[in-house]
């Protein structure tokens, strides 16, 4: 789907003073949606698609053509490397903040035949003003007592109680002293993101994408509250979850966090973010889920199925480098990783640039901590993660639903006897819209979990789910 010409302006338009560029026509200025155009009379307006950016501080390359999916905001680029985009959005074409895009009108100038008018009308209500004035000091005179200033006031007595229980105020205090800021580089770059502590003798729970550009050779640093660092490894990670876990080491008595769980979230119940936005270390936000069960490419544009993640969305502000982060309930207890942000395609149509340039724009996307946990344990009792499968390509289908395309011999498909061409619309009671929706129904469920897959012909078929091991690139 092709985008307006963004270049295509009235000539007859008004022209900025100094640079003699024109204005978009009908666009949302300063949106984090990009300039849309207005279609002409009888055109039908069209939309560019959305990418889903990563929320770390991280900066892996994955060729010198393209632009890294993960690409972190204020990463510093390799020795001997040059900066490609800024992290700051463009300066405003029409001028600084608070300057006008056209010229000043110049001042009416007043009708001689009127200005006695005018300056009578002034007169009088100069007059009016100062006899009401006097009235009011007449009849308030002598009642008012000696002037007050705030100033003179004694302070408050000192805050000296807890923070009231589920609270934004108690829930950081809870989780602060076990979220830890995770600065890493390797050949390929540098940055930073978030992760929380999950053991007392130094385990740390994390995205793959803040770590993996330190996973061959690189170094990773672990930053406490308390400003004490320590070196980190990588235990394991699994990039089609999008989960790893790093050990640090040096340190002992650490403060885990409380794992609640997130099969039973609400939409509209309240969270609390806490990471490293922007190398601002303890920075809390808070907001609501407003989605649950949303289908991800961690990659944006450029992540494939591998990558499709059953997230918990939010409107907590997230930013590069809430990446790894925890995502709370209001009892402290930790429900999802910060992974992801919506990011609306930049204005000039590229979405590799819209990915850099992300921020937060109120659309957030967390890993289901019941995902998350299980992968967790599972690498760090045997170094590597285990993916849950079906064993069956898919794409989506035209009527919607998920369409299996090639089944693999001897895969959980091929034994329900599952077949290609076979559309998939339901997994137990989940409805299936899509491929992504599939792969990401089955991603939340354990292997050897069995589950009814319902198909287009109202057919059913219990599929007992396998698992694989799972090779880090």
């Amino acid at each position: 789907m092709t985008e307006n010409d963004p270049s295509a302006h009235d000539p007859a338009a008004p022209r900025h003073p100094e640079t003699g560029r024109q204005p978009a026509q009908g666009g949302w200025a300063g949106s984090p949606y990009g300039e849309q155009a207005q279609p002409e009379s009888g055109g039908t307006p069209q939309y560019s698609e959305p990418s889903y950016h990563a929320v770390t501080g991280a900066d892996p390359s994955y060729g010198a053509q393209s632009a890294n999916p993960w690409s972190a905001q204020g990463a510093q680029p390799p020795s001997g490397q040059t900066q490609q985009q800024s992290v700051y959005p463009p300066p405003n074409p029409y001028g600084q903040p608070g300057t006008s895009v056209y010229n000043a009108p110049a001042a009416p100038q007043p009708k001689r035949s009127s200005g006695k008018l005018l300056a009578g009308v002034a007169l009088v209500a100069l007059l009016v003003g100062g006899i009401a004035g006097g009235a009011v000091g007449y009849l308030t005179g002598g009642t008012s007592g000696p002037a007050s200033n705030a100033l003179d006031a004694p302070k408050p007595a000192q805050q000296t109680g807890n923070a009231p229980a589920g609270s934004v105020e108690a829930v950081a205090q809870k989780l602060s002293p076990s979220v830890v800021e995770l600065q890493v580089s390797g050949q390929q770059g540098a940055g930073e993101g978030s992760g929380f502590v999950i053991s007392t003798d130094g385990y740390i729970l994390t995205n793959n994408h803040v770590v993996e550009v330190a996973a061959n050779g690189g170094q990773i640093q672990a930053v406490f509250q308390d400003g004490k660092k320590a070196a980190a490894k990588v235990v394991g990670r699994d990039p089609t979850t999008d989960i790893a876990v790093v050990k640090v080491s040096g340190v002992s008595n650490l403060t885990p966090v409380e794992i609640g769980r997130s099969d039973d979230l609400r939409v509209g119940q309240s969270v609390v973010a806490i990471g490293s936005p922007f190398e601002l270390a303890g920075t809390v936000t808070s907001g609501i889920v407003s989605s649950l069960h949303r289908p991800v490419r961690a990659g944006g544009s450029s992540g494939d199925q591998t990558t499709v993640m059953d997230a918990v969305q939010t409107d907590a502000a997230i930013n590069p480098g809430n990446s790894g982060g925890p995502l709370a309930n209001m009892s402290g207890q930790v429900i999802g990783i910060n992974s992801a942000i919506y990011s609306p395609q930049s204005a000039s149509g590229g979405q590799g640039q819209g990915a850099s340039e992300g921020g937060n724009v109120g659309i957030g996307f967390a890993i289901p901590i019941d995902q998350a946990r299980r992968t967790a344990d599972t690498i760090i009792k045997t170094g590597q993660a285990v993916q849950t499968y079906i064993g069956a390509q898919v794409k989506d289908a035209p009527q919607g639903g998920a369409e299996l395309g090639a089944i693999t011999a001897g895969s959980p498909a091929e034994k329900a006897g599952l077949k290609a061409g076979d559309i998939v619309t339901k997994i137990d009671d989940r409805p299936i819209d899509s491929a992504d929706t599939l792969v990401a129904a089955v991603r939340t469920r354990a292997p050897d979990e069995k589950a009814t897959f319902t198909l287009s012909d109202g057919r059913t078929v219990e599929v007992t789910l396998g698992g694989q091991p799972v090779q880090p690139n």
